[in-house]
């Protein structure tokens, strides 16, 4: 029978992430001969080759491939038990990985952070950016244990709790002929010109969803990569935007250049959510977190 142990499938996972015994090797703090020797002897148990190894970098085998998915399904199966484990004693503390979309992160943290730390000293959060796709494929693989993005999204083995509605608005050149006044109405935008992020964004998306109900047509031969490239284009004259409201406040609402105005009402906003693991051992901090975002995101 044989003794299949959590260590080597780890080893075995960091050589398909990484490709290189070293990187894996310094990914799971031990020393590359000691991996080398403990994925020789994972091959050797199981009778089949899951690792070719080159000169300047390794790479996974078919067999291997195979065992590599169910690797990662046995692993996060084993960091949910420590941590259910370690939630019985104190559900609130540990580490706890979330990660955020890019056109979150930078807006929503500097408000909500302190209140997390004054709510919940004893969570210690590890933060990371991703957009949905890859955050979602990290979620399922157990790399993170929670998302802050946009909803809907494809909810297969996760649930979700709705946090708060943030209204896009109106961004334009300090010289542009909407950028005084009051509240943008539909029927001003017709013929804009609209600058938007690039594939990939769930922002860019809505965006267009927009557009395309008011009339504006998008800027053909630019993709922005984050919203700090659309403000300094809309800067420098080149078109008009749509901004997530928290993106214009504090220190970004007294950014050079641009005017910031309110959509008429009903305004198109986005609806920001948490989802995690069905299975997760973390479900109440998470829910702790949800709770103070919730509360002091808009506020």
């Amino acid at each position: 029978m044989v003794d299949l142990k959590l260590r080597d499938l780890r080893y075995l996972v960091a050589i398909a992430d990484t490709r290189h015994f070293g990187r894996a090797a310094a990914a799971c703090h031990v020393s590359q001969p000691t991996l080398s020797t403990q994925l020789k002897k994972l091959e050797e148990s199981l009778g089949v080759q899951l690792i070719e190894r080159g000169t300047k970098r390794a790479s996974v085998t078919p067999a291997g491939q195979r065992v590599v998915a169910r690797a990662r399904a046995m692993l996060e199966a084993g960091d949910d038990i420590v941590e259910m484990a370690r939630s019985f004693g104190d559900p609130l503390a540990g580490r706890l990985r979330v990660a955020l979309l890019p056109t979150i992160g930078p807006y929503l943290l500097p408000r909500v952070t302190p209140r997390l730390r004054k709510a919940l000293p004893r969570l210690e959060l590890m933060l990371y950016e991703f957009q949905t796709a890859p955050m979602l494929e990290r979620l399922h693989a157990g790399e993170i244990d929670a998302g802050i993005l946009a909803l809907p999204v494809d909810l297969d083995g996760l649930d979700a709790l709705p946090l708060y509605e943030e209204p896009f608005v109106f961004v334009a050149p300090a010289d542009h002929r909407l950028a005084k006044g009051g509240p943008v109405r539909s029927t001003d935008l017709a013929g804009e010109t609209v600058l938007l992020l690039e594939d990939g964004h769930c922002l860019r998306d809505q965006a267009l969803d927009v557009c395309s109900r008011v009339g504006m047509h998008e800027k053909q031969d630019f993709r922005a990569t984050s919203l700090e490239t659309l403000r300094q284009m809309v800067a420098s004259g080149v078109g008009v935007t749509l901004l997530p409201e928290l993106a214009t406040r504090g220190a970004y609402g007294a950014a050079r250049g641009v005017a910031v105005r309110n959509f008429a009402k009903p305004a198109p906003r986005r609806r920001i959510g948490a989802v995690w693991r069905k299975t997760s051992a973390r479900r109440e901090a998470i829910e702790a977190i949800a709770r103070v975002i919730a509360a002091h995101a808009l506020g």
